[in-house]
């Protein structure tokens, strides 16, 4: 062997030994970098640990890319937004229809009563999501979103038929519940594989949809029952539904791929995460409260004196303010915080609850106001109570998630209207024990989303979270 081989051995050999020390480097400034990653994630959520591509789309921490945007992204907003207008839209004329039936079909029963066959709408509304959520995961949403657009378009031709409590309870309880349940879920999650950063942004616009259909239906509703009556009142929503969800049908779409191994079981040992199980009662006393107003305004105008045209509007009214609530928040969350948006909002119906409806009886302007500002405030309790949950695990298992702090959730909605009820009749129809039933809800679902706030950032009124 040569010298000049020797010298050209310890040379290559030094070069290893130099790109060995520069690699180990560079996993320690990697391992360094991950680990402060991670702190940061811990204290302000999962949304802080992305990066952007050249292209416009952002990373997560598992290297999943989001289009944050795009034709087919909107498209599905779009689908999403169509599907709402048909299952929130309904759920948001609730009002509507308990002031009527209460005052026809089923008058000869108590206001703690009729209110059973809402709260069990709204109940399978948000606990059937403990199956959805991880069939989602799993399947996709198409097989979901069909059987419930079919659920959803029956229950409004066959409600016109009823005239027995149990009809009721069957079709608009049941039926209509599981229709909203099999809609709403993989409406909202589907959103979430095409939107990281601005997620809270297109939820809040596709969640709009509920706003839009709790403007036109109570109106429809009411210029519709005069004329031809309660059971083609209903049909003709029955064919409106089919319309919108016709279009939900083609646009929902996912893109992510199911997790591997994935179970379609909710995973309660998530409420061992001490922020999780504050932001699921947080959710809980919010939803408790949210559907009193929307449930109970209409006969509460009615029982004020008011003309039956006004106290039938006077949804409208609120669901016009929920139009911006639903939006505009969702907005604002993407530059100061969702769990910060969120706490400003159920701070705002706290106030409006108590301010405004606990003095308002035959106040004409106080009553319009109140429902403007309740509107405003209770449209995030819909558009970003999933997304404050999404911040909290990663996309693919969000349906997971979602089932798991909403089969909590909808006992709050399978008994709030019934406690709201009952209340109204120990009252002898005296609304203010109500409205401060409401107002404690509120106030309970603001102290929860503080505490999980507190628990990821502290005190520090000015971090983004």
């Amino acid at each position: 062997m040569t010298m000049s081989e020797d010298h050209g051995k310890l040379a290559a050999h030094v070069a290893d030994q130099k790109d060995a020390h520069i690699i180990r480097e560079e996993q320690a400034m990697n391992e360094d970098e991950k680990r402060r990653g991670e702190s940061t994630e811990d204290q302000v959520g999962a949304d802080q640990d992305l990066t952007s591509s050249p292209a416009g789309n952002t990373l997560d921490s598992d290297d999943e890319v989001y289009p944050e945007g795009g034709l087919r992204a909107w498209l599905v907003v779009l689908g999403s937004f169509s599907a709402m207008v048909a299952s929130f839209g309904l759920m948001n004329t609730i009002g509507t229809f308990q002031a009527y039936i209460s005052t026809h079909q089923l008058h000869d029963l108590d206001q703690g009563t009729i209110a059973w066959i809402f709260s069990l709408f709204v109940f399978l509304s948000f606990f059937s999501g403990v199956q959805i959520g991880p069939i989602f995961d799993a399947k996709g949403p198409r097989i979901l979103v069909l059987a419930g657009s079919v659920s959803l378009v029956v229950s409004m031709m066959l409600l016109g038929s009823c005239h027995e409590y149990w009809h009721f309870i069957v079709v608009f309880g049941l039926l209509g519940g599981l229709g909203t349940a099999l809609i709403f879920v993989p409406a909202v999650a589907a959103i979430g594989h095409f939107f990281r950063i601005g997620r809270g942004n297109a939820t809040g616009v596709a969640t709009t949809g509920g706003s839009i259909g709790g403007i036109i239906f109570p109106l429809m509703l009411e210029s519709l029952f005069p004329k031809i009556g309660f059971a083609w009142s209903t049909r003709v929503m029955g064919f409106v539904f089919l319309f919108l969800l016709t279009i939900g049908n083609i646009f929902i779409r996912s893109r992510l791929p199911p997790k591997p191994g994935g179970s379609v079981l909710p995973d309660f040992r998530i409420f061992r995460k001490v922020p999780f199980s504050l932001t699921t009662a947080g959710v809980l006393f919010v939803e408790w409260g949210l559907f009193v107003p929307l449930s109970f305004m209409s006969s509460c105008a009615l029982a004020h004196g008011f003309s039956t045209t006004f106290s039938y509007q006077i949804l409208a009214i609120i669901n016009a303010g929920s139009f911006f609530g639903r939006w505009l928040p969702g907005y604002v969350a993407d530059y100061i915080g969702r769990f910060n948006t969120m706490i400003l909002t159920v701070l705002l119906c706290l106030i409006a609850t108590f301010a405004l409806w606990l003095p308002a009886a035959n106040s004409t302007a106080l009553m319009v106001v109140y429902s403007v500002l309740f509107g405003l405030g209770s449209g995030s309790n819909i558009s970003l109570a999933p997304v404050c949950v999404s911040q909290m695990c990663t996309t693919e298992e969000y349906g997971r998630y979602y089932a798991t702090c909403y089969t909590i959730v909808s006992f709050g909605g399978l008994t709030g209207l019934p406690i709201a009820g009952r209340i109204l009749s120990a009252n002898k129809g005296h609304y203010w024990g109500l409205i401060i039933f409401t107002g404690a809800c509120y106030a309970l679902g603001l102290i929860f989303f503080g505490a999980a706030r507190v628990t990821q950032v502290g005190w520090k009124l000015t971090a983004k979270y």
